[in-house]
């Protein structure tokens, strides 16, 4: 099952939380009411949290998606994490089913801000985070401005050093040539999967990753994101290198790189040796979608590095 609860984020967008597990249920006289996800398996429920955990005393998880993302990209490792955490997924905000108000905030502030409201709002403090790509650079800013907040932090497949506007560039031409709209979830799954010019080898998970983030319109299958709020997004930390803010992470903290991802191997050392208590694993036969591409690869990776911070 997953519960969906609403947070509020900065400005006052509204953001929707995803919890995992069997939730608590709802106070008498309290609506809820059931909704597909992206899957189409889970159903939720709707309502204010008091901040009480799912399972009695069970440590917080929460996982931040990566640009384009959303929150159910992350259901198979909240439901492996459901029964030993409390684990909670973020639709951040111009993502999933979070508010996508044309002039807001899309700011490296503006969605750490909004994880740290989330953790308040949901009391998960105090938190593992796991963010994949940009999600994992919102959580190691986070945990670096609020240490107080984070006992431990996973970092899948995303760079510290800065990317270049040639990078930006390239992004907002391959946003150009989607052939939108889709008329069918196949046409997707085989254009991302098959015949986008960035995909070096077919890649069916790839092609389901982005399934995901169709919705369907009058005229075909369009993102559920704004292809500009993206670009406003991602320009917001491709110009600068983060290697600064990793040195002030305090807490433990697993870097995950996919053998054939974006995060380079040397990099991901480097990163490992700035970070005060850095661990690093890579996955084999996993490309920058890590813990989409193999889920249960992923999971071994980063179970070990669980362990640990239950221990201590």
């Amino acid at each position: 099952m997953a519960r969906r609860i609403d947070v509020t984020g900065t400005g006052g967008v509204r953001l929707a939380a995803w919890e995992f597990g069997d939730p608590p249920k709802p106070d008498p006289g309290q609506d809820a009411h059931g909704a597909p996800d992206a899957r189409g398996t889970d159903r939720d429920s709707q309502g204010p949290r008091d901040g009480r955990t799912a399972l009695d005393g069970s440590p917080g998880v929460l996982l931040l998606h990566g640009l384009m993302g959303r929150a159910s990209h992350w259901a198979p490792t909240a439901r492996r994490l459901s029964g030993r955490y409390r684990a909670v997924a973020l639709d951040q905000r111009g993502h999933g089913r979070s508010d996508k108000p044309p002039h807001a905030s899309f700011t490296r502030g503006a969605y750490v801000d909004d994880a740290e409201a989330a953790l308040e709002q949901l009391g998960l403090a105090p938190v593992v985070l796991i963010g994949h790509a940009m999600g994992a650079l919102t959580a190691w800013q986070l945990a670096a401005r609020r240490p107080d907040l984070v006992r431990g932090l996973i970092i899948c497949d995303m760079r510290a050093s800065a990317l270049g506007g040639a990078s930006q560039r390239e992004w907002a031409q391959w946003f150009e040539s989607w052939p939108l709209p889709f008329a069918t979830l196949a046409d997707v799954r085989k254009w991302f999967g098959e015949d986008d010019p960035w995909v070096e080898r077919p890649n069916p998970a790839r092609g389901e990753f982005y399934a995901e983030v169709m919705a369907e319109s009058p005229d075909g299958w369009r993102p559920v994101f704004d292809p500009e709020q993206m670009l406003r997004s991602r320009e917001t930390w491709v110009y600068d290198a983060h290697w600064e803010e990793l040195a002030q992470v305090r807490c433990p903290a697993l870097v995950v790189r996919g053998l054939d991802g974006e995060l380079g191997r040397a990099e991901a050392q480097e990163m490992v040796r700035v970070l005060p208590r850095g661990q690093y694993a890579e996955v084999a036969d996993a490309g920058h979608l890590v813990h989409y591409d193999q889920p249960e690869a992923w999971y071994a990776a980063i179970q070990p590095f669980l362990d640990g911070l239950d221990t201590e």
